[in-house]
């Protein structure tokens, strides 16, 4: 996948989000060497991590097929240490939003509370 392909889904995963009342925080949040969070959202007083994943085409599988057991456990722990500075003693979810183009068509799929 594209840098540029990437980029351009976490932007109309935002503005999903943002349509449907989310706030985002903050967008490709890096923490030390352990990676980066996508979005950071609020619903409501529920801080939300949403992982991003775009594809242009199948042919390296659904984009939910990429959020598997070792991202998860990565995503899980740069939620803890961003929550440990940033806003202890609030309850968190994680999100997966999905963005598929085929040809000229975008689909975009939010699934709360993915894991």
């Amino acid at each position: 996948m594209s840098a540029n392909l990437g980029r351009e889904g976490e932007r109309l995963a935002a503005e999903h989000l943002a349509a449907r009342g989310f706030r985002i925080v903050a967008r490709n949040v890096r923490l030390g060497r352990g990676g980066e969070i996508d979005i950071i959202a609020k619903d409501g007083a529920t801080i939300v991590f949403v992982e991003v994943k775009t594809r242009a085409s199948r042919r390296f599988g659904a984009p939910l097929s990429a959020v598997d057991a070792r991202k998860r456990a990565r995503l899980r722990r740069l939620a803890e240490e961003w929550l440990q500075t940033a806003a202890p003693n609030s309850y968190a979810r994680f999100d997966v939003v999905t963005v598929e183009r085929s040809g000229i068509r975008t689909t975009v799929r939010h699934l709360e509370g993915a894991f």
